[in-house]
């Protein structure tokens, strides 16, 4: 059977950083575009970051451009979400996503996503 597993979320300071890890089990990434949505208190949850099954695209929400960075481990079959400069609006519930056949902007912006993780907190207070 087929998992996303998060990690990594916690408590972190303004201007800290965080790095989200999600891990699958039951089969390999490899093909599969992967994502990070993040989920406000009270609000939908939104695309942060895709990154296509090569590697070599990536999408990211103009909120987290400059401060976030996807990248993937093909070895380990992990996905990361560097995560810098935290702002206390970065706050949420943050979900692996991935999703075969599809491109980046269809996964981030359209939201189309095949599994979902079950989500990892990460709050951002001081």
């Amino acid at each position: 059977q087929f998992e996303l597993v998060e990690s990594g979320g916690g408590l972190e300071q303004p201007g800290g950083s965080l790095r989200l890890s999600c891990e699958a089990s039951g089969s390999t990434l490899d093909y599969l575009t992967v994502g990070w949505f993040h989920q406000a208190p009270g609000k939908e949850r939104e695309g942060v970051s895709c990154i296509s099954s090569g590697g070599d695209s990536a999408e990211y929400a103009d909120s987290v451009k400059g401060r976030f960075t996807i990248s993937r481990d093909s070895a380990k079959n992990r996905v990361y979400l560097q995560m810098n400069s935290l702002k206390p609006e970065d706050t949420g519930t943050y979900y692996c996503a991935a999703s075969p056949l599809t491109t980046v902007q269809n996964m981030c912006v359209r939201g189309l996503v095949g599994y979902w993780g079950q989500g990892t907190q990460v709050t951002v207070s001081s």
